[in-house]
């Protein structure tokens, strides 16, 4: 039988606290609120009053509710106040020493069976257990931020947390209507592990000028369907924060390099660029606290006629291909208004490619989405080959091959010689390094990489991939022809894995990694992304969709490029892909797919 708990108390009401507050008083649970002064008080405060507030605007809670929920909150000063209740949870700054001290003054102020909690997402649990004398009934509850909304909690035990204090807080996390994880203490527990390496790097690649803000932070939200872009993110937890949390983990995670915070960040935030809660990160706010940005002197020019500047003319794309991402080009380039040459290795698979147009045209009549005539209009614009000879007058062409180098650069030297001065050669490879392709022509400066996302006509985000010869004014081309076909084209160098692949993929293997050491399970680890961090897709949900030896070649080539030891593959997917397990294509993954 499961603890019942009356009473809590909530240390330190921040915005995490004063969220946690909101928690437990919506669930008909009496709150003791502590902070260190009475003007700290009064922000907490009003930190909850405005969070009822907004839920009662928008028609999240009922006016009654709101005025129940907060005659449930007694606040105060000092933790003397704690001394009846059944439940601590603190929530203050990220120092190991101040939570200490807190703890142990809590264990002297509160009953003897009154369980202590920590909210900390990065500190040991163990350290600040010791701090007391009843290091059996201290554990860490972790909300994450907005409390009232997230609906995970990962529940943290020590060595020596009794069993029945976990089942206690299991039962209260339901209690709660939050979806807990029971892990042991680690640095990082699951979701911040897998969450702050991914942003490390992400602000590493802005650091070395890899890519803009904008770019990177588009290109994770259209390519990964995430709800917030990683800079952005980070600015969002503030940079301090981060620092904080990256350099914990390194020190207690076995010095990871990909946890050893990039040293712009340390940087931002000696200047005091925290972030929203500054007015100033990784983007400019309206004004501290503000989620609104402002251009800055580090915004780049978006118009149309900027994006176009030195653009050159493009009437007519050959796609060359029969794969479903060259038939997919076709059609997005067909729609979009240009007359295209669709190239294939003989009539048979011109026919497949024509017919498979169709039908995806087809079906967008059908469900609504392209009137019949404009399906007409773009069939109408498009001419079928088998033979790289009509592509003599084209001014762009697209090749979206199979993934192997010798072939492309055997297709781009007969490019070269086909085609006429000035076109713009573009290859959709998603892993090959484009100087290698651009090397097998007399023309590297027109060579670009554009690699679309499948289904292309659905996936709004095209990386445009720029090599150390490409010229400005194809880059350039490249850009309007993405803003002409409405897609978003972010700019970066040629380096494995471009944008997306490069941060999505790290992630994915520390996921495998977190699991071989079974420190979790896989439904957990999926859970605490999906409802920890908002992803769509959990890492062993994706890793299933994607394919394990997708996955796995994409890794290796990272690794290979990157030379980090931390890119290394993890052993784990190997062996399942030596032994076949494949992800849905095989049905049998990290999950059993047999009976779908």
């Amino acid at each position: 039988m499961a603890r019942e708990f009356s009473t809590v108390g909530v240390v330190g009401l921040g915005t995490m606290g004063a969220g946690i507050v909101e928690v437990f008083a919506r669930n008909g649970i009496d709150v003791v609120a502590v902070e260190i002064s009475a003007p700290a008080l009064e922000r907490g405060r009003a930190t909850l009053k405005g969070s009822t507030d907004r839920a009662v605007a928008k028609g999240k809670l009922a006016e009654a509710d709101r005025d129940a929920l907060h005659e449930r909150v007694h606040f105060a000063v000092g933790l003397d106040a704690l001394h009846s209740v059944d439940l601590v949870i603190e929530a203050v700054p990220e120092h190991l020493d101040l939570k200490q001290r807190i703890f142990a003054e809590l264990d002297r102020v509160c009953r003897p069976e009154t369980i202590l909690a920590t909210n900390t997402s990065s500190l040991s649990v163990t350290e600040i257990s010791v701090a007391t004398s009843r290091p059996n009934q201290v554990i860490g509850i972790h909300f994450f931020n907005p409390a009232p909304v997230m609906k995970l909690v990962e529940v943290v035990r020590t060595v020596v947390t009794a069993p029945e204090v976990v089942a206690d807080v299991e039962a209260l996390c339901a209690r709660l209507g939050k979806v807990d994880v029971t892990i042991n203490d680690r640095a990082g527990f699951i979701a911040n592990a897998l969450l702050f390496g991914y942003l490390n790097h992400a602000v590493g690649m802005f650091e070395s000028h890899y890519a803009t803000r904008e770019d990177i932070d588009a290109a994770m939200k259209l390519g990964c369907g995430l709800p917030m872009g990683p800079l952005a993110l980070m600015d969002l937890i503030g940079l301090d924060t981060a620092y904080e949390i990256l350099d914990t983990m390194y020190r207690r995670g076995g010095r990871d390099r990909r946890h050893a915070p990039v040293p712009l960040l340390k940087q931002m935030v000696t200047a005091g660029l925290l972030g929203r809660k500054s007015g100033r990160g990784f983007y400019t706010y309206e004004r501290p606290g503000s989620p609104v940005v402002v251009p800055d002197e580090a915004t780049p020019p978006a118009t149309e006629a900027v994006l176009a500047d030195g653009a050159r003319a493009i009437a007519k794309v050959g796609v060359v291909g029969s794969g479903t991402m060259a038939t997919g080009i076709i059609e997005v380039f067909a729609k979009a208004g240009y007359e295209v040459v669709s190239v294939t290795r003989g009539m048979e698979k011109s026919a497949k490619v024509c017919e498979a147009v169709k039908t995806s045209l087809n079906k967008g009549v059908v469900r609504g989405k392209l009137a019949e005539a404009d399906r007409d209009a773009a069939l109408g614009r498009i001419s079928w080959s088998a033979t790289l000879d009509h592509l003599a007058d084209v001014d762009l062409v697209v090749e979206a091959v199979v993934e192997e180098l010798s072939v492309k650069k055997a297709l781009f030297a007969s490019l070269d010689e086909i085609c006429k001065p000035g076109v713009v050669l573009a290859t959709t490879t998603s892993s090959l390094p484009v100087i290698d392709v651009a090397m097998a022509t007399q023309r590297p400066a027109d060579v670009v990489g554009l690699h679309f996302f499948n289904p292309a006509p659905v996936m709004p985000l095209v990386e445009v991939v720029r090599t150390i010869r490409t010229s400005p004014e194809a880059t350039a081309t490249a850009r309007a022809v993405c803003a002409a076909l409405g897609k978003t084209g972010v700019v970066c160098g040629d380096r494995a894995g471009f944008i997306v692949n490069a941060l999505l993929f790290p992630y994915l293997n520390d996921a495998v990694k977190m699991l071989e050491a079974s420190y979790s399970t896989a439904d957990d680890i999926d859970h605490a992304m999906k409802l920890g961090c908002g992803y769509p897709m959990g890492p062993f949900e994706l890793l299933d969709v994607v394919g394990l030896d997708v996955s796995l070649a994409i890794q290796r080539e990272l690794y290979l490029e990157l030379r980090e030891p931390g890119f290394a593959p993890a052993p784990l997917l190997e062996h399942l892909v030596t032994a076949g397990y494949l992800g849905r294509k095989t049905r049998r993954g990290f999950r059993d797919h047999s009976h779908r």
